[in-house]
């Protein structure tokens, strides 16, 4: 797994970034989703996951930062994102953290599957540059701004 990627932008918070897990395995979904969050109004740390296997890895590794939020694509390698998303919420340090479902599946039946699971949020991906850029923006404000974050998570955890 690579370093995070450390982005800033013009209202940087004090203190540490937010830390997003980016669970994504298409090379060409993964850069433009670093190229959104680059866009974003928040002070960023990026840690990709390229397969549900390495994503489970990191959430289960005591020395790997407890991220913010985490942006999860259901098809992936090795352990698929459903999966995913049932041991990330077994995970004691990290079944409280935030997880999007962020996928270009447009089935009902993987919408209920994840909300099931616990994912806290379902959107699909844009084939549209512009929409694609809106909705990481969106869901990257709602959950690292307004949305009001677990404390006992905070406290386990950080």
């Amino acid at each position: 797994m690579d370093e995070p990627q450390m982005l800033s932008s013009s209202l940087d918070k004090p203190g540490r970034p937010h830390l997003i897990l980016l669970v994504e395995d298409n090379l060409n979904d993964e850069m433009l989703a670093l190229r959104a969050f680059k866009k974003v109004d928040i002070s960023l740390s990026i840690q990709v996951a390229r397969d549900g296997l390495e994503a489970l890895d990191y959430l289960k590794d005591p020395e790997s930062p407890v991220p913010d939020l985490v942006l999860l694509d259901l098809k992936l390698p090795k352990v698929n994102g459903l999966e995913v998303l049932k041991g990330l919420r077994a995970i004691e340090r990290a079944r409280r953290i935030p997880v999007v479902v962020f996928t270009s599946s447009n089935e009902q039946a993987d919408v209920v599957g994840c909300f099931d699971a616990g994912a806290n949020g379902f959107v699909r991906k844009s084939v549209d540059f512009q929409e694609y850029m809106e909705k990481i923006s969106k869901l990257t404000d709602y959950w690292l701004n307004v949305n009001e974050p677990c404390i006992v998570a905070v406290a386990r955890c950080h």
